[in-house]
């Protein structure tokens, strides 16, 4: 997004959400840039974050999402090693 030289201020929403412990599935996904289905694919796969049950609520704690975003990256770099090398 183009600011014209002008410093962007977040939302109100946007401040609170960087200072939250947990995220909702919604919340994950728009901080992460994937969709909810897309989401939920990962999950069925076992490749989505922790998350806990608070009554009907399900959230990812900051830990949780920090530890997954790792974790991506790791399968992300084995997975172009892996493709540099059999190209060879």
């Amino acid at each position: 997004m183009r600011t014209h030289g002008k410093k962007r201020h977040p939302s109100q929403k946007e401040a609170i959400a960087a200072d939250v412990d947990c995220l909702s599935i919604v919340d994950f996904c728009r901080r992460n840039g994937i969709s909810k289905p897309f989401y939920y694919k990962l999950r069925a796969q076992g490749l989505g974050p922790k998350e806990m049950r608070l009554g009907a609520r399900v959230l990812i704690t900051r830990q949780s999402a920090e530890k997954w975003r790792a974790e991506r990256m790791r399968a992300s770099k084995r997975a172009s090693t892996s493709s540099a090398v059999a190209a060879l």
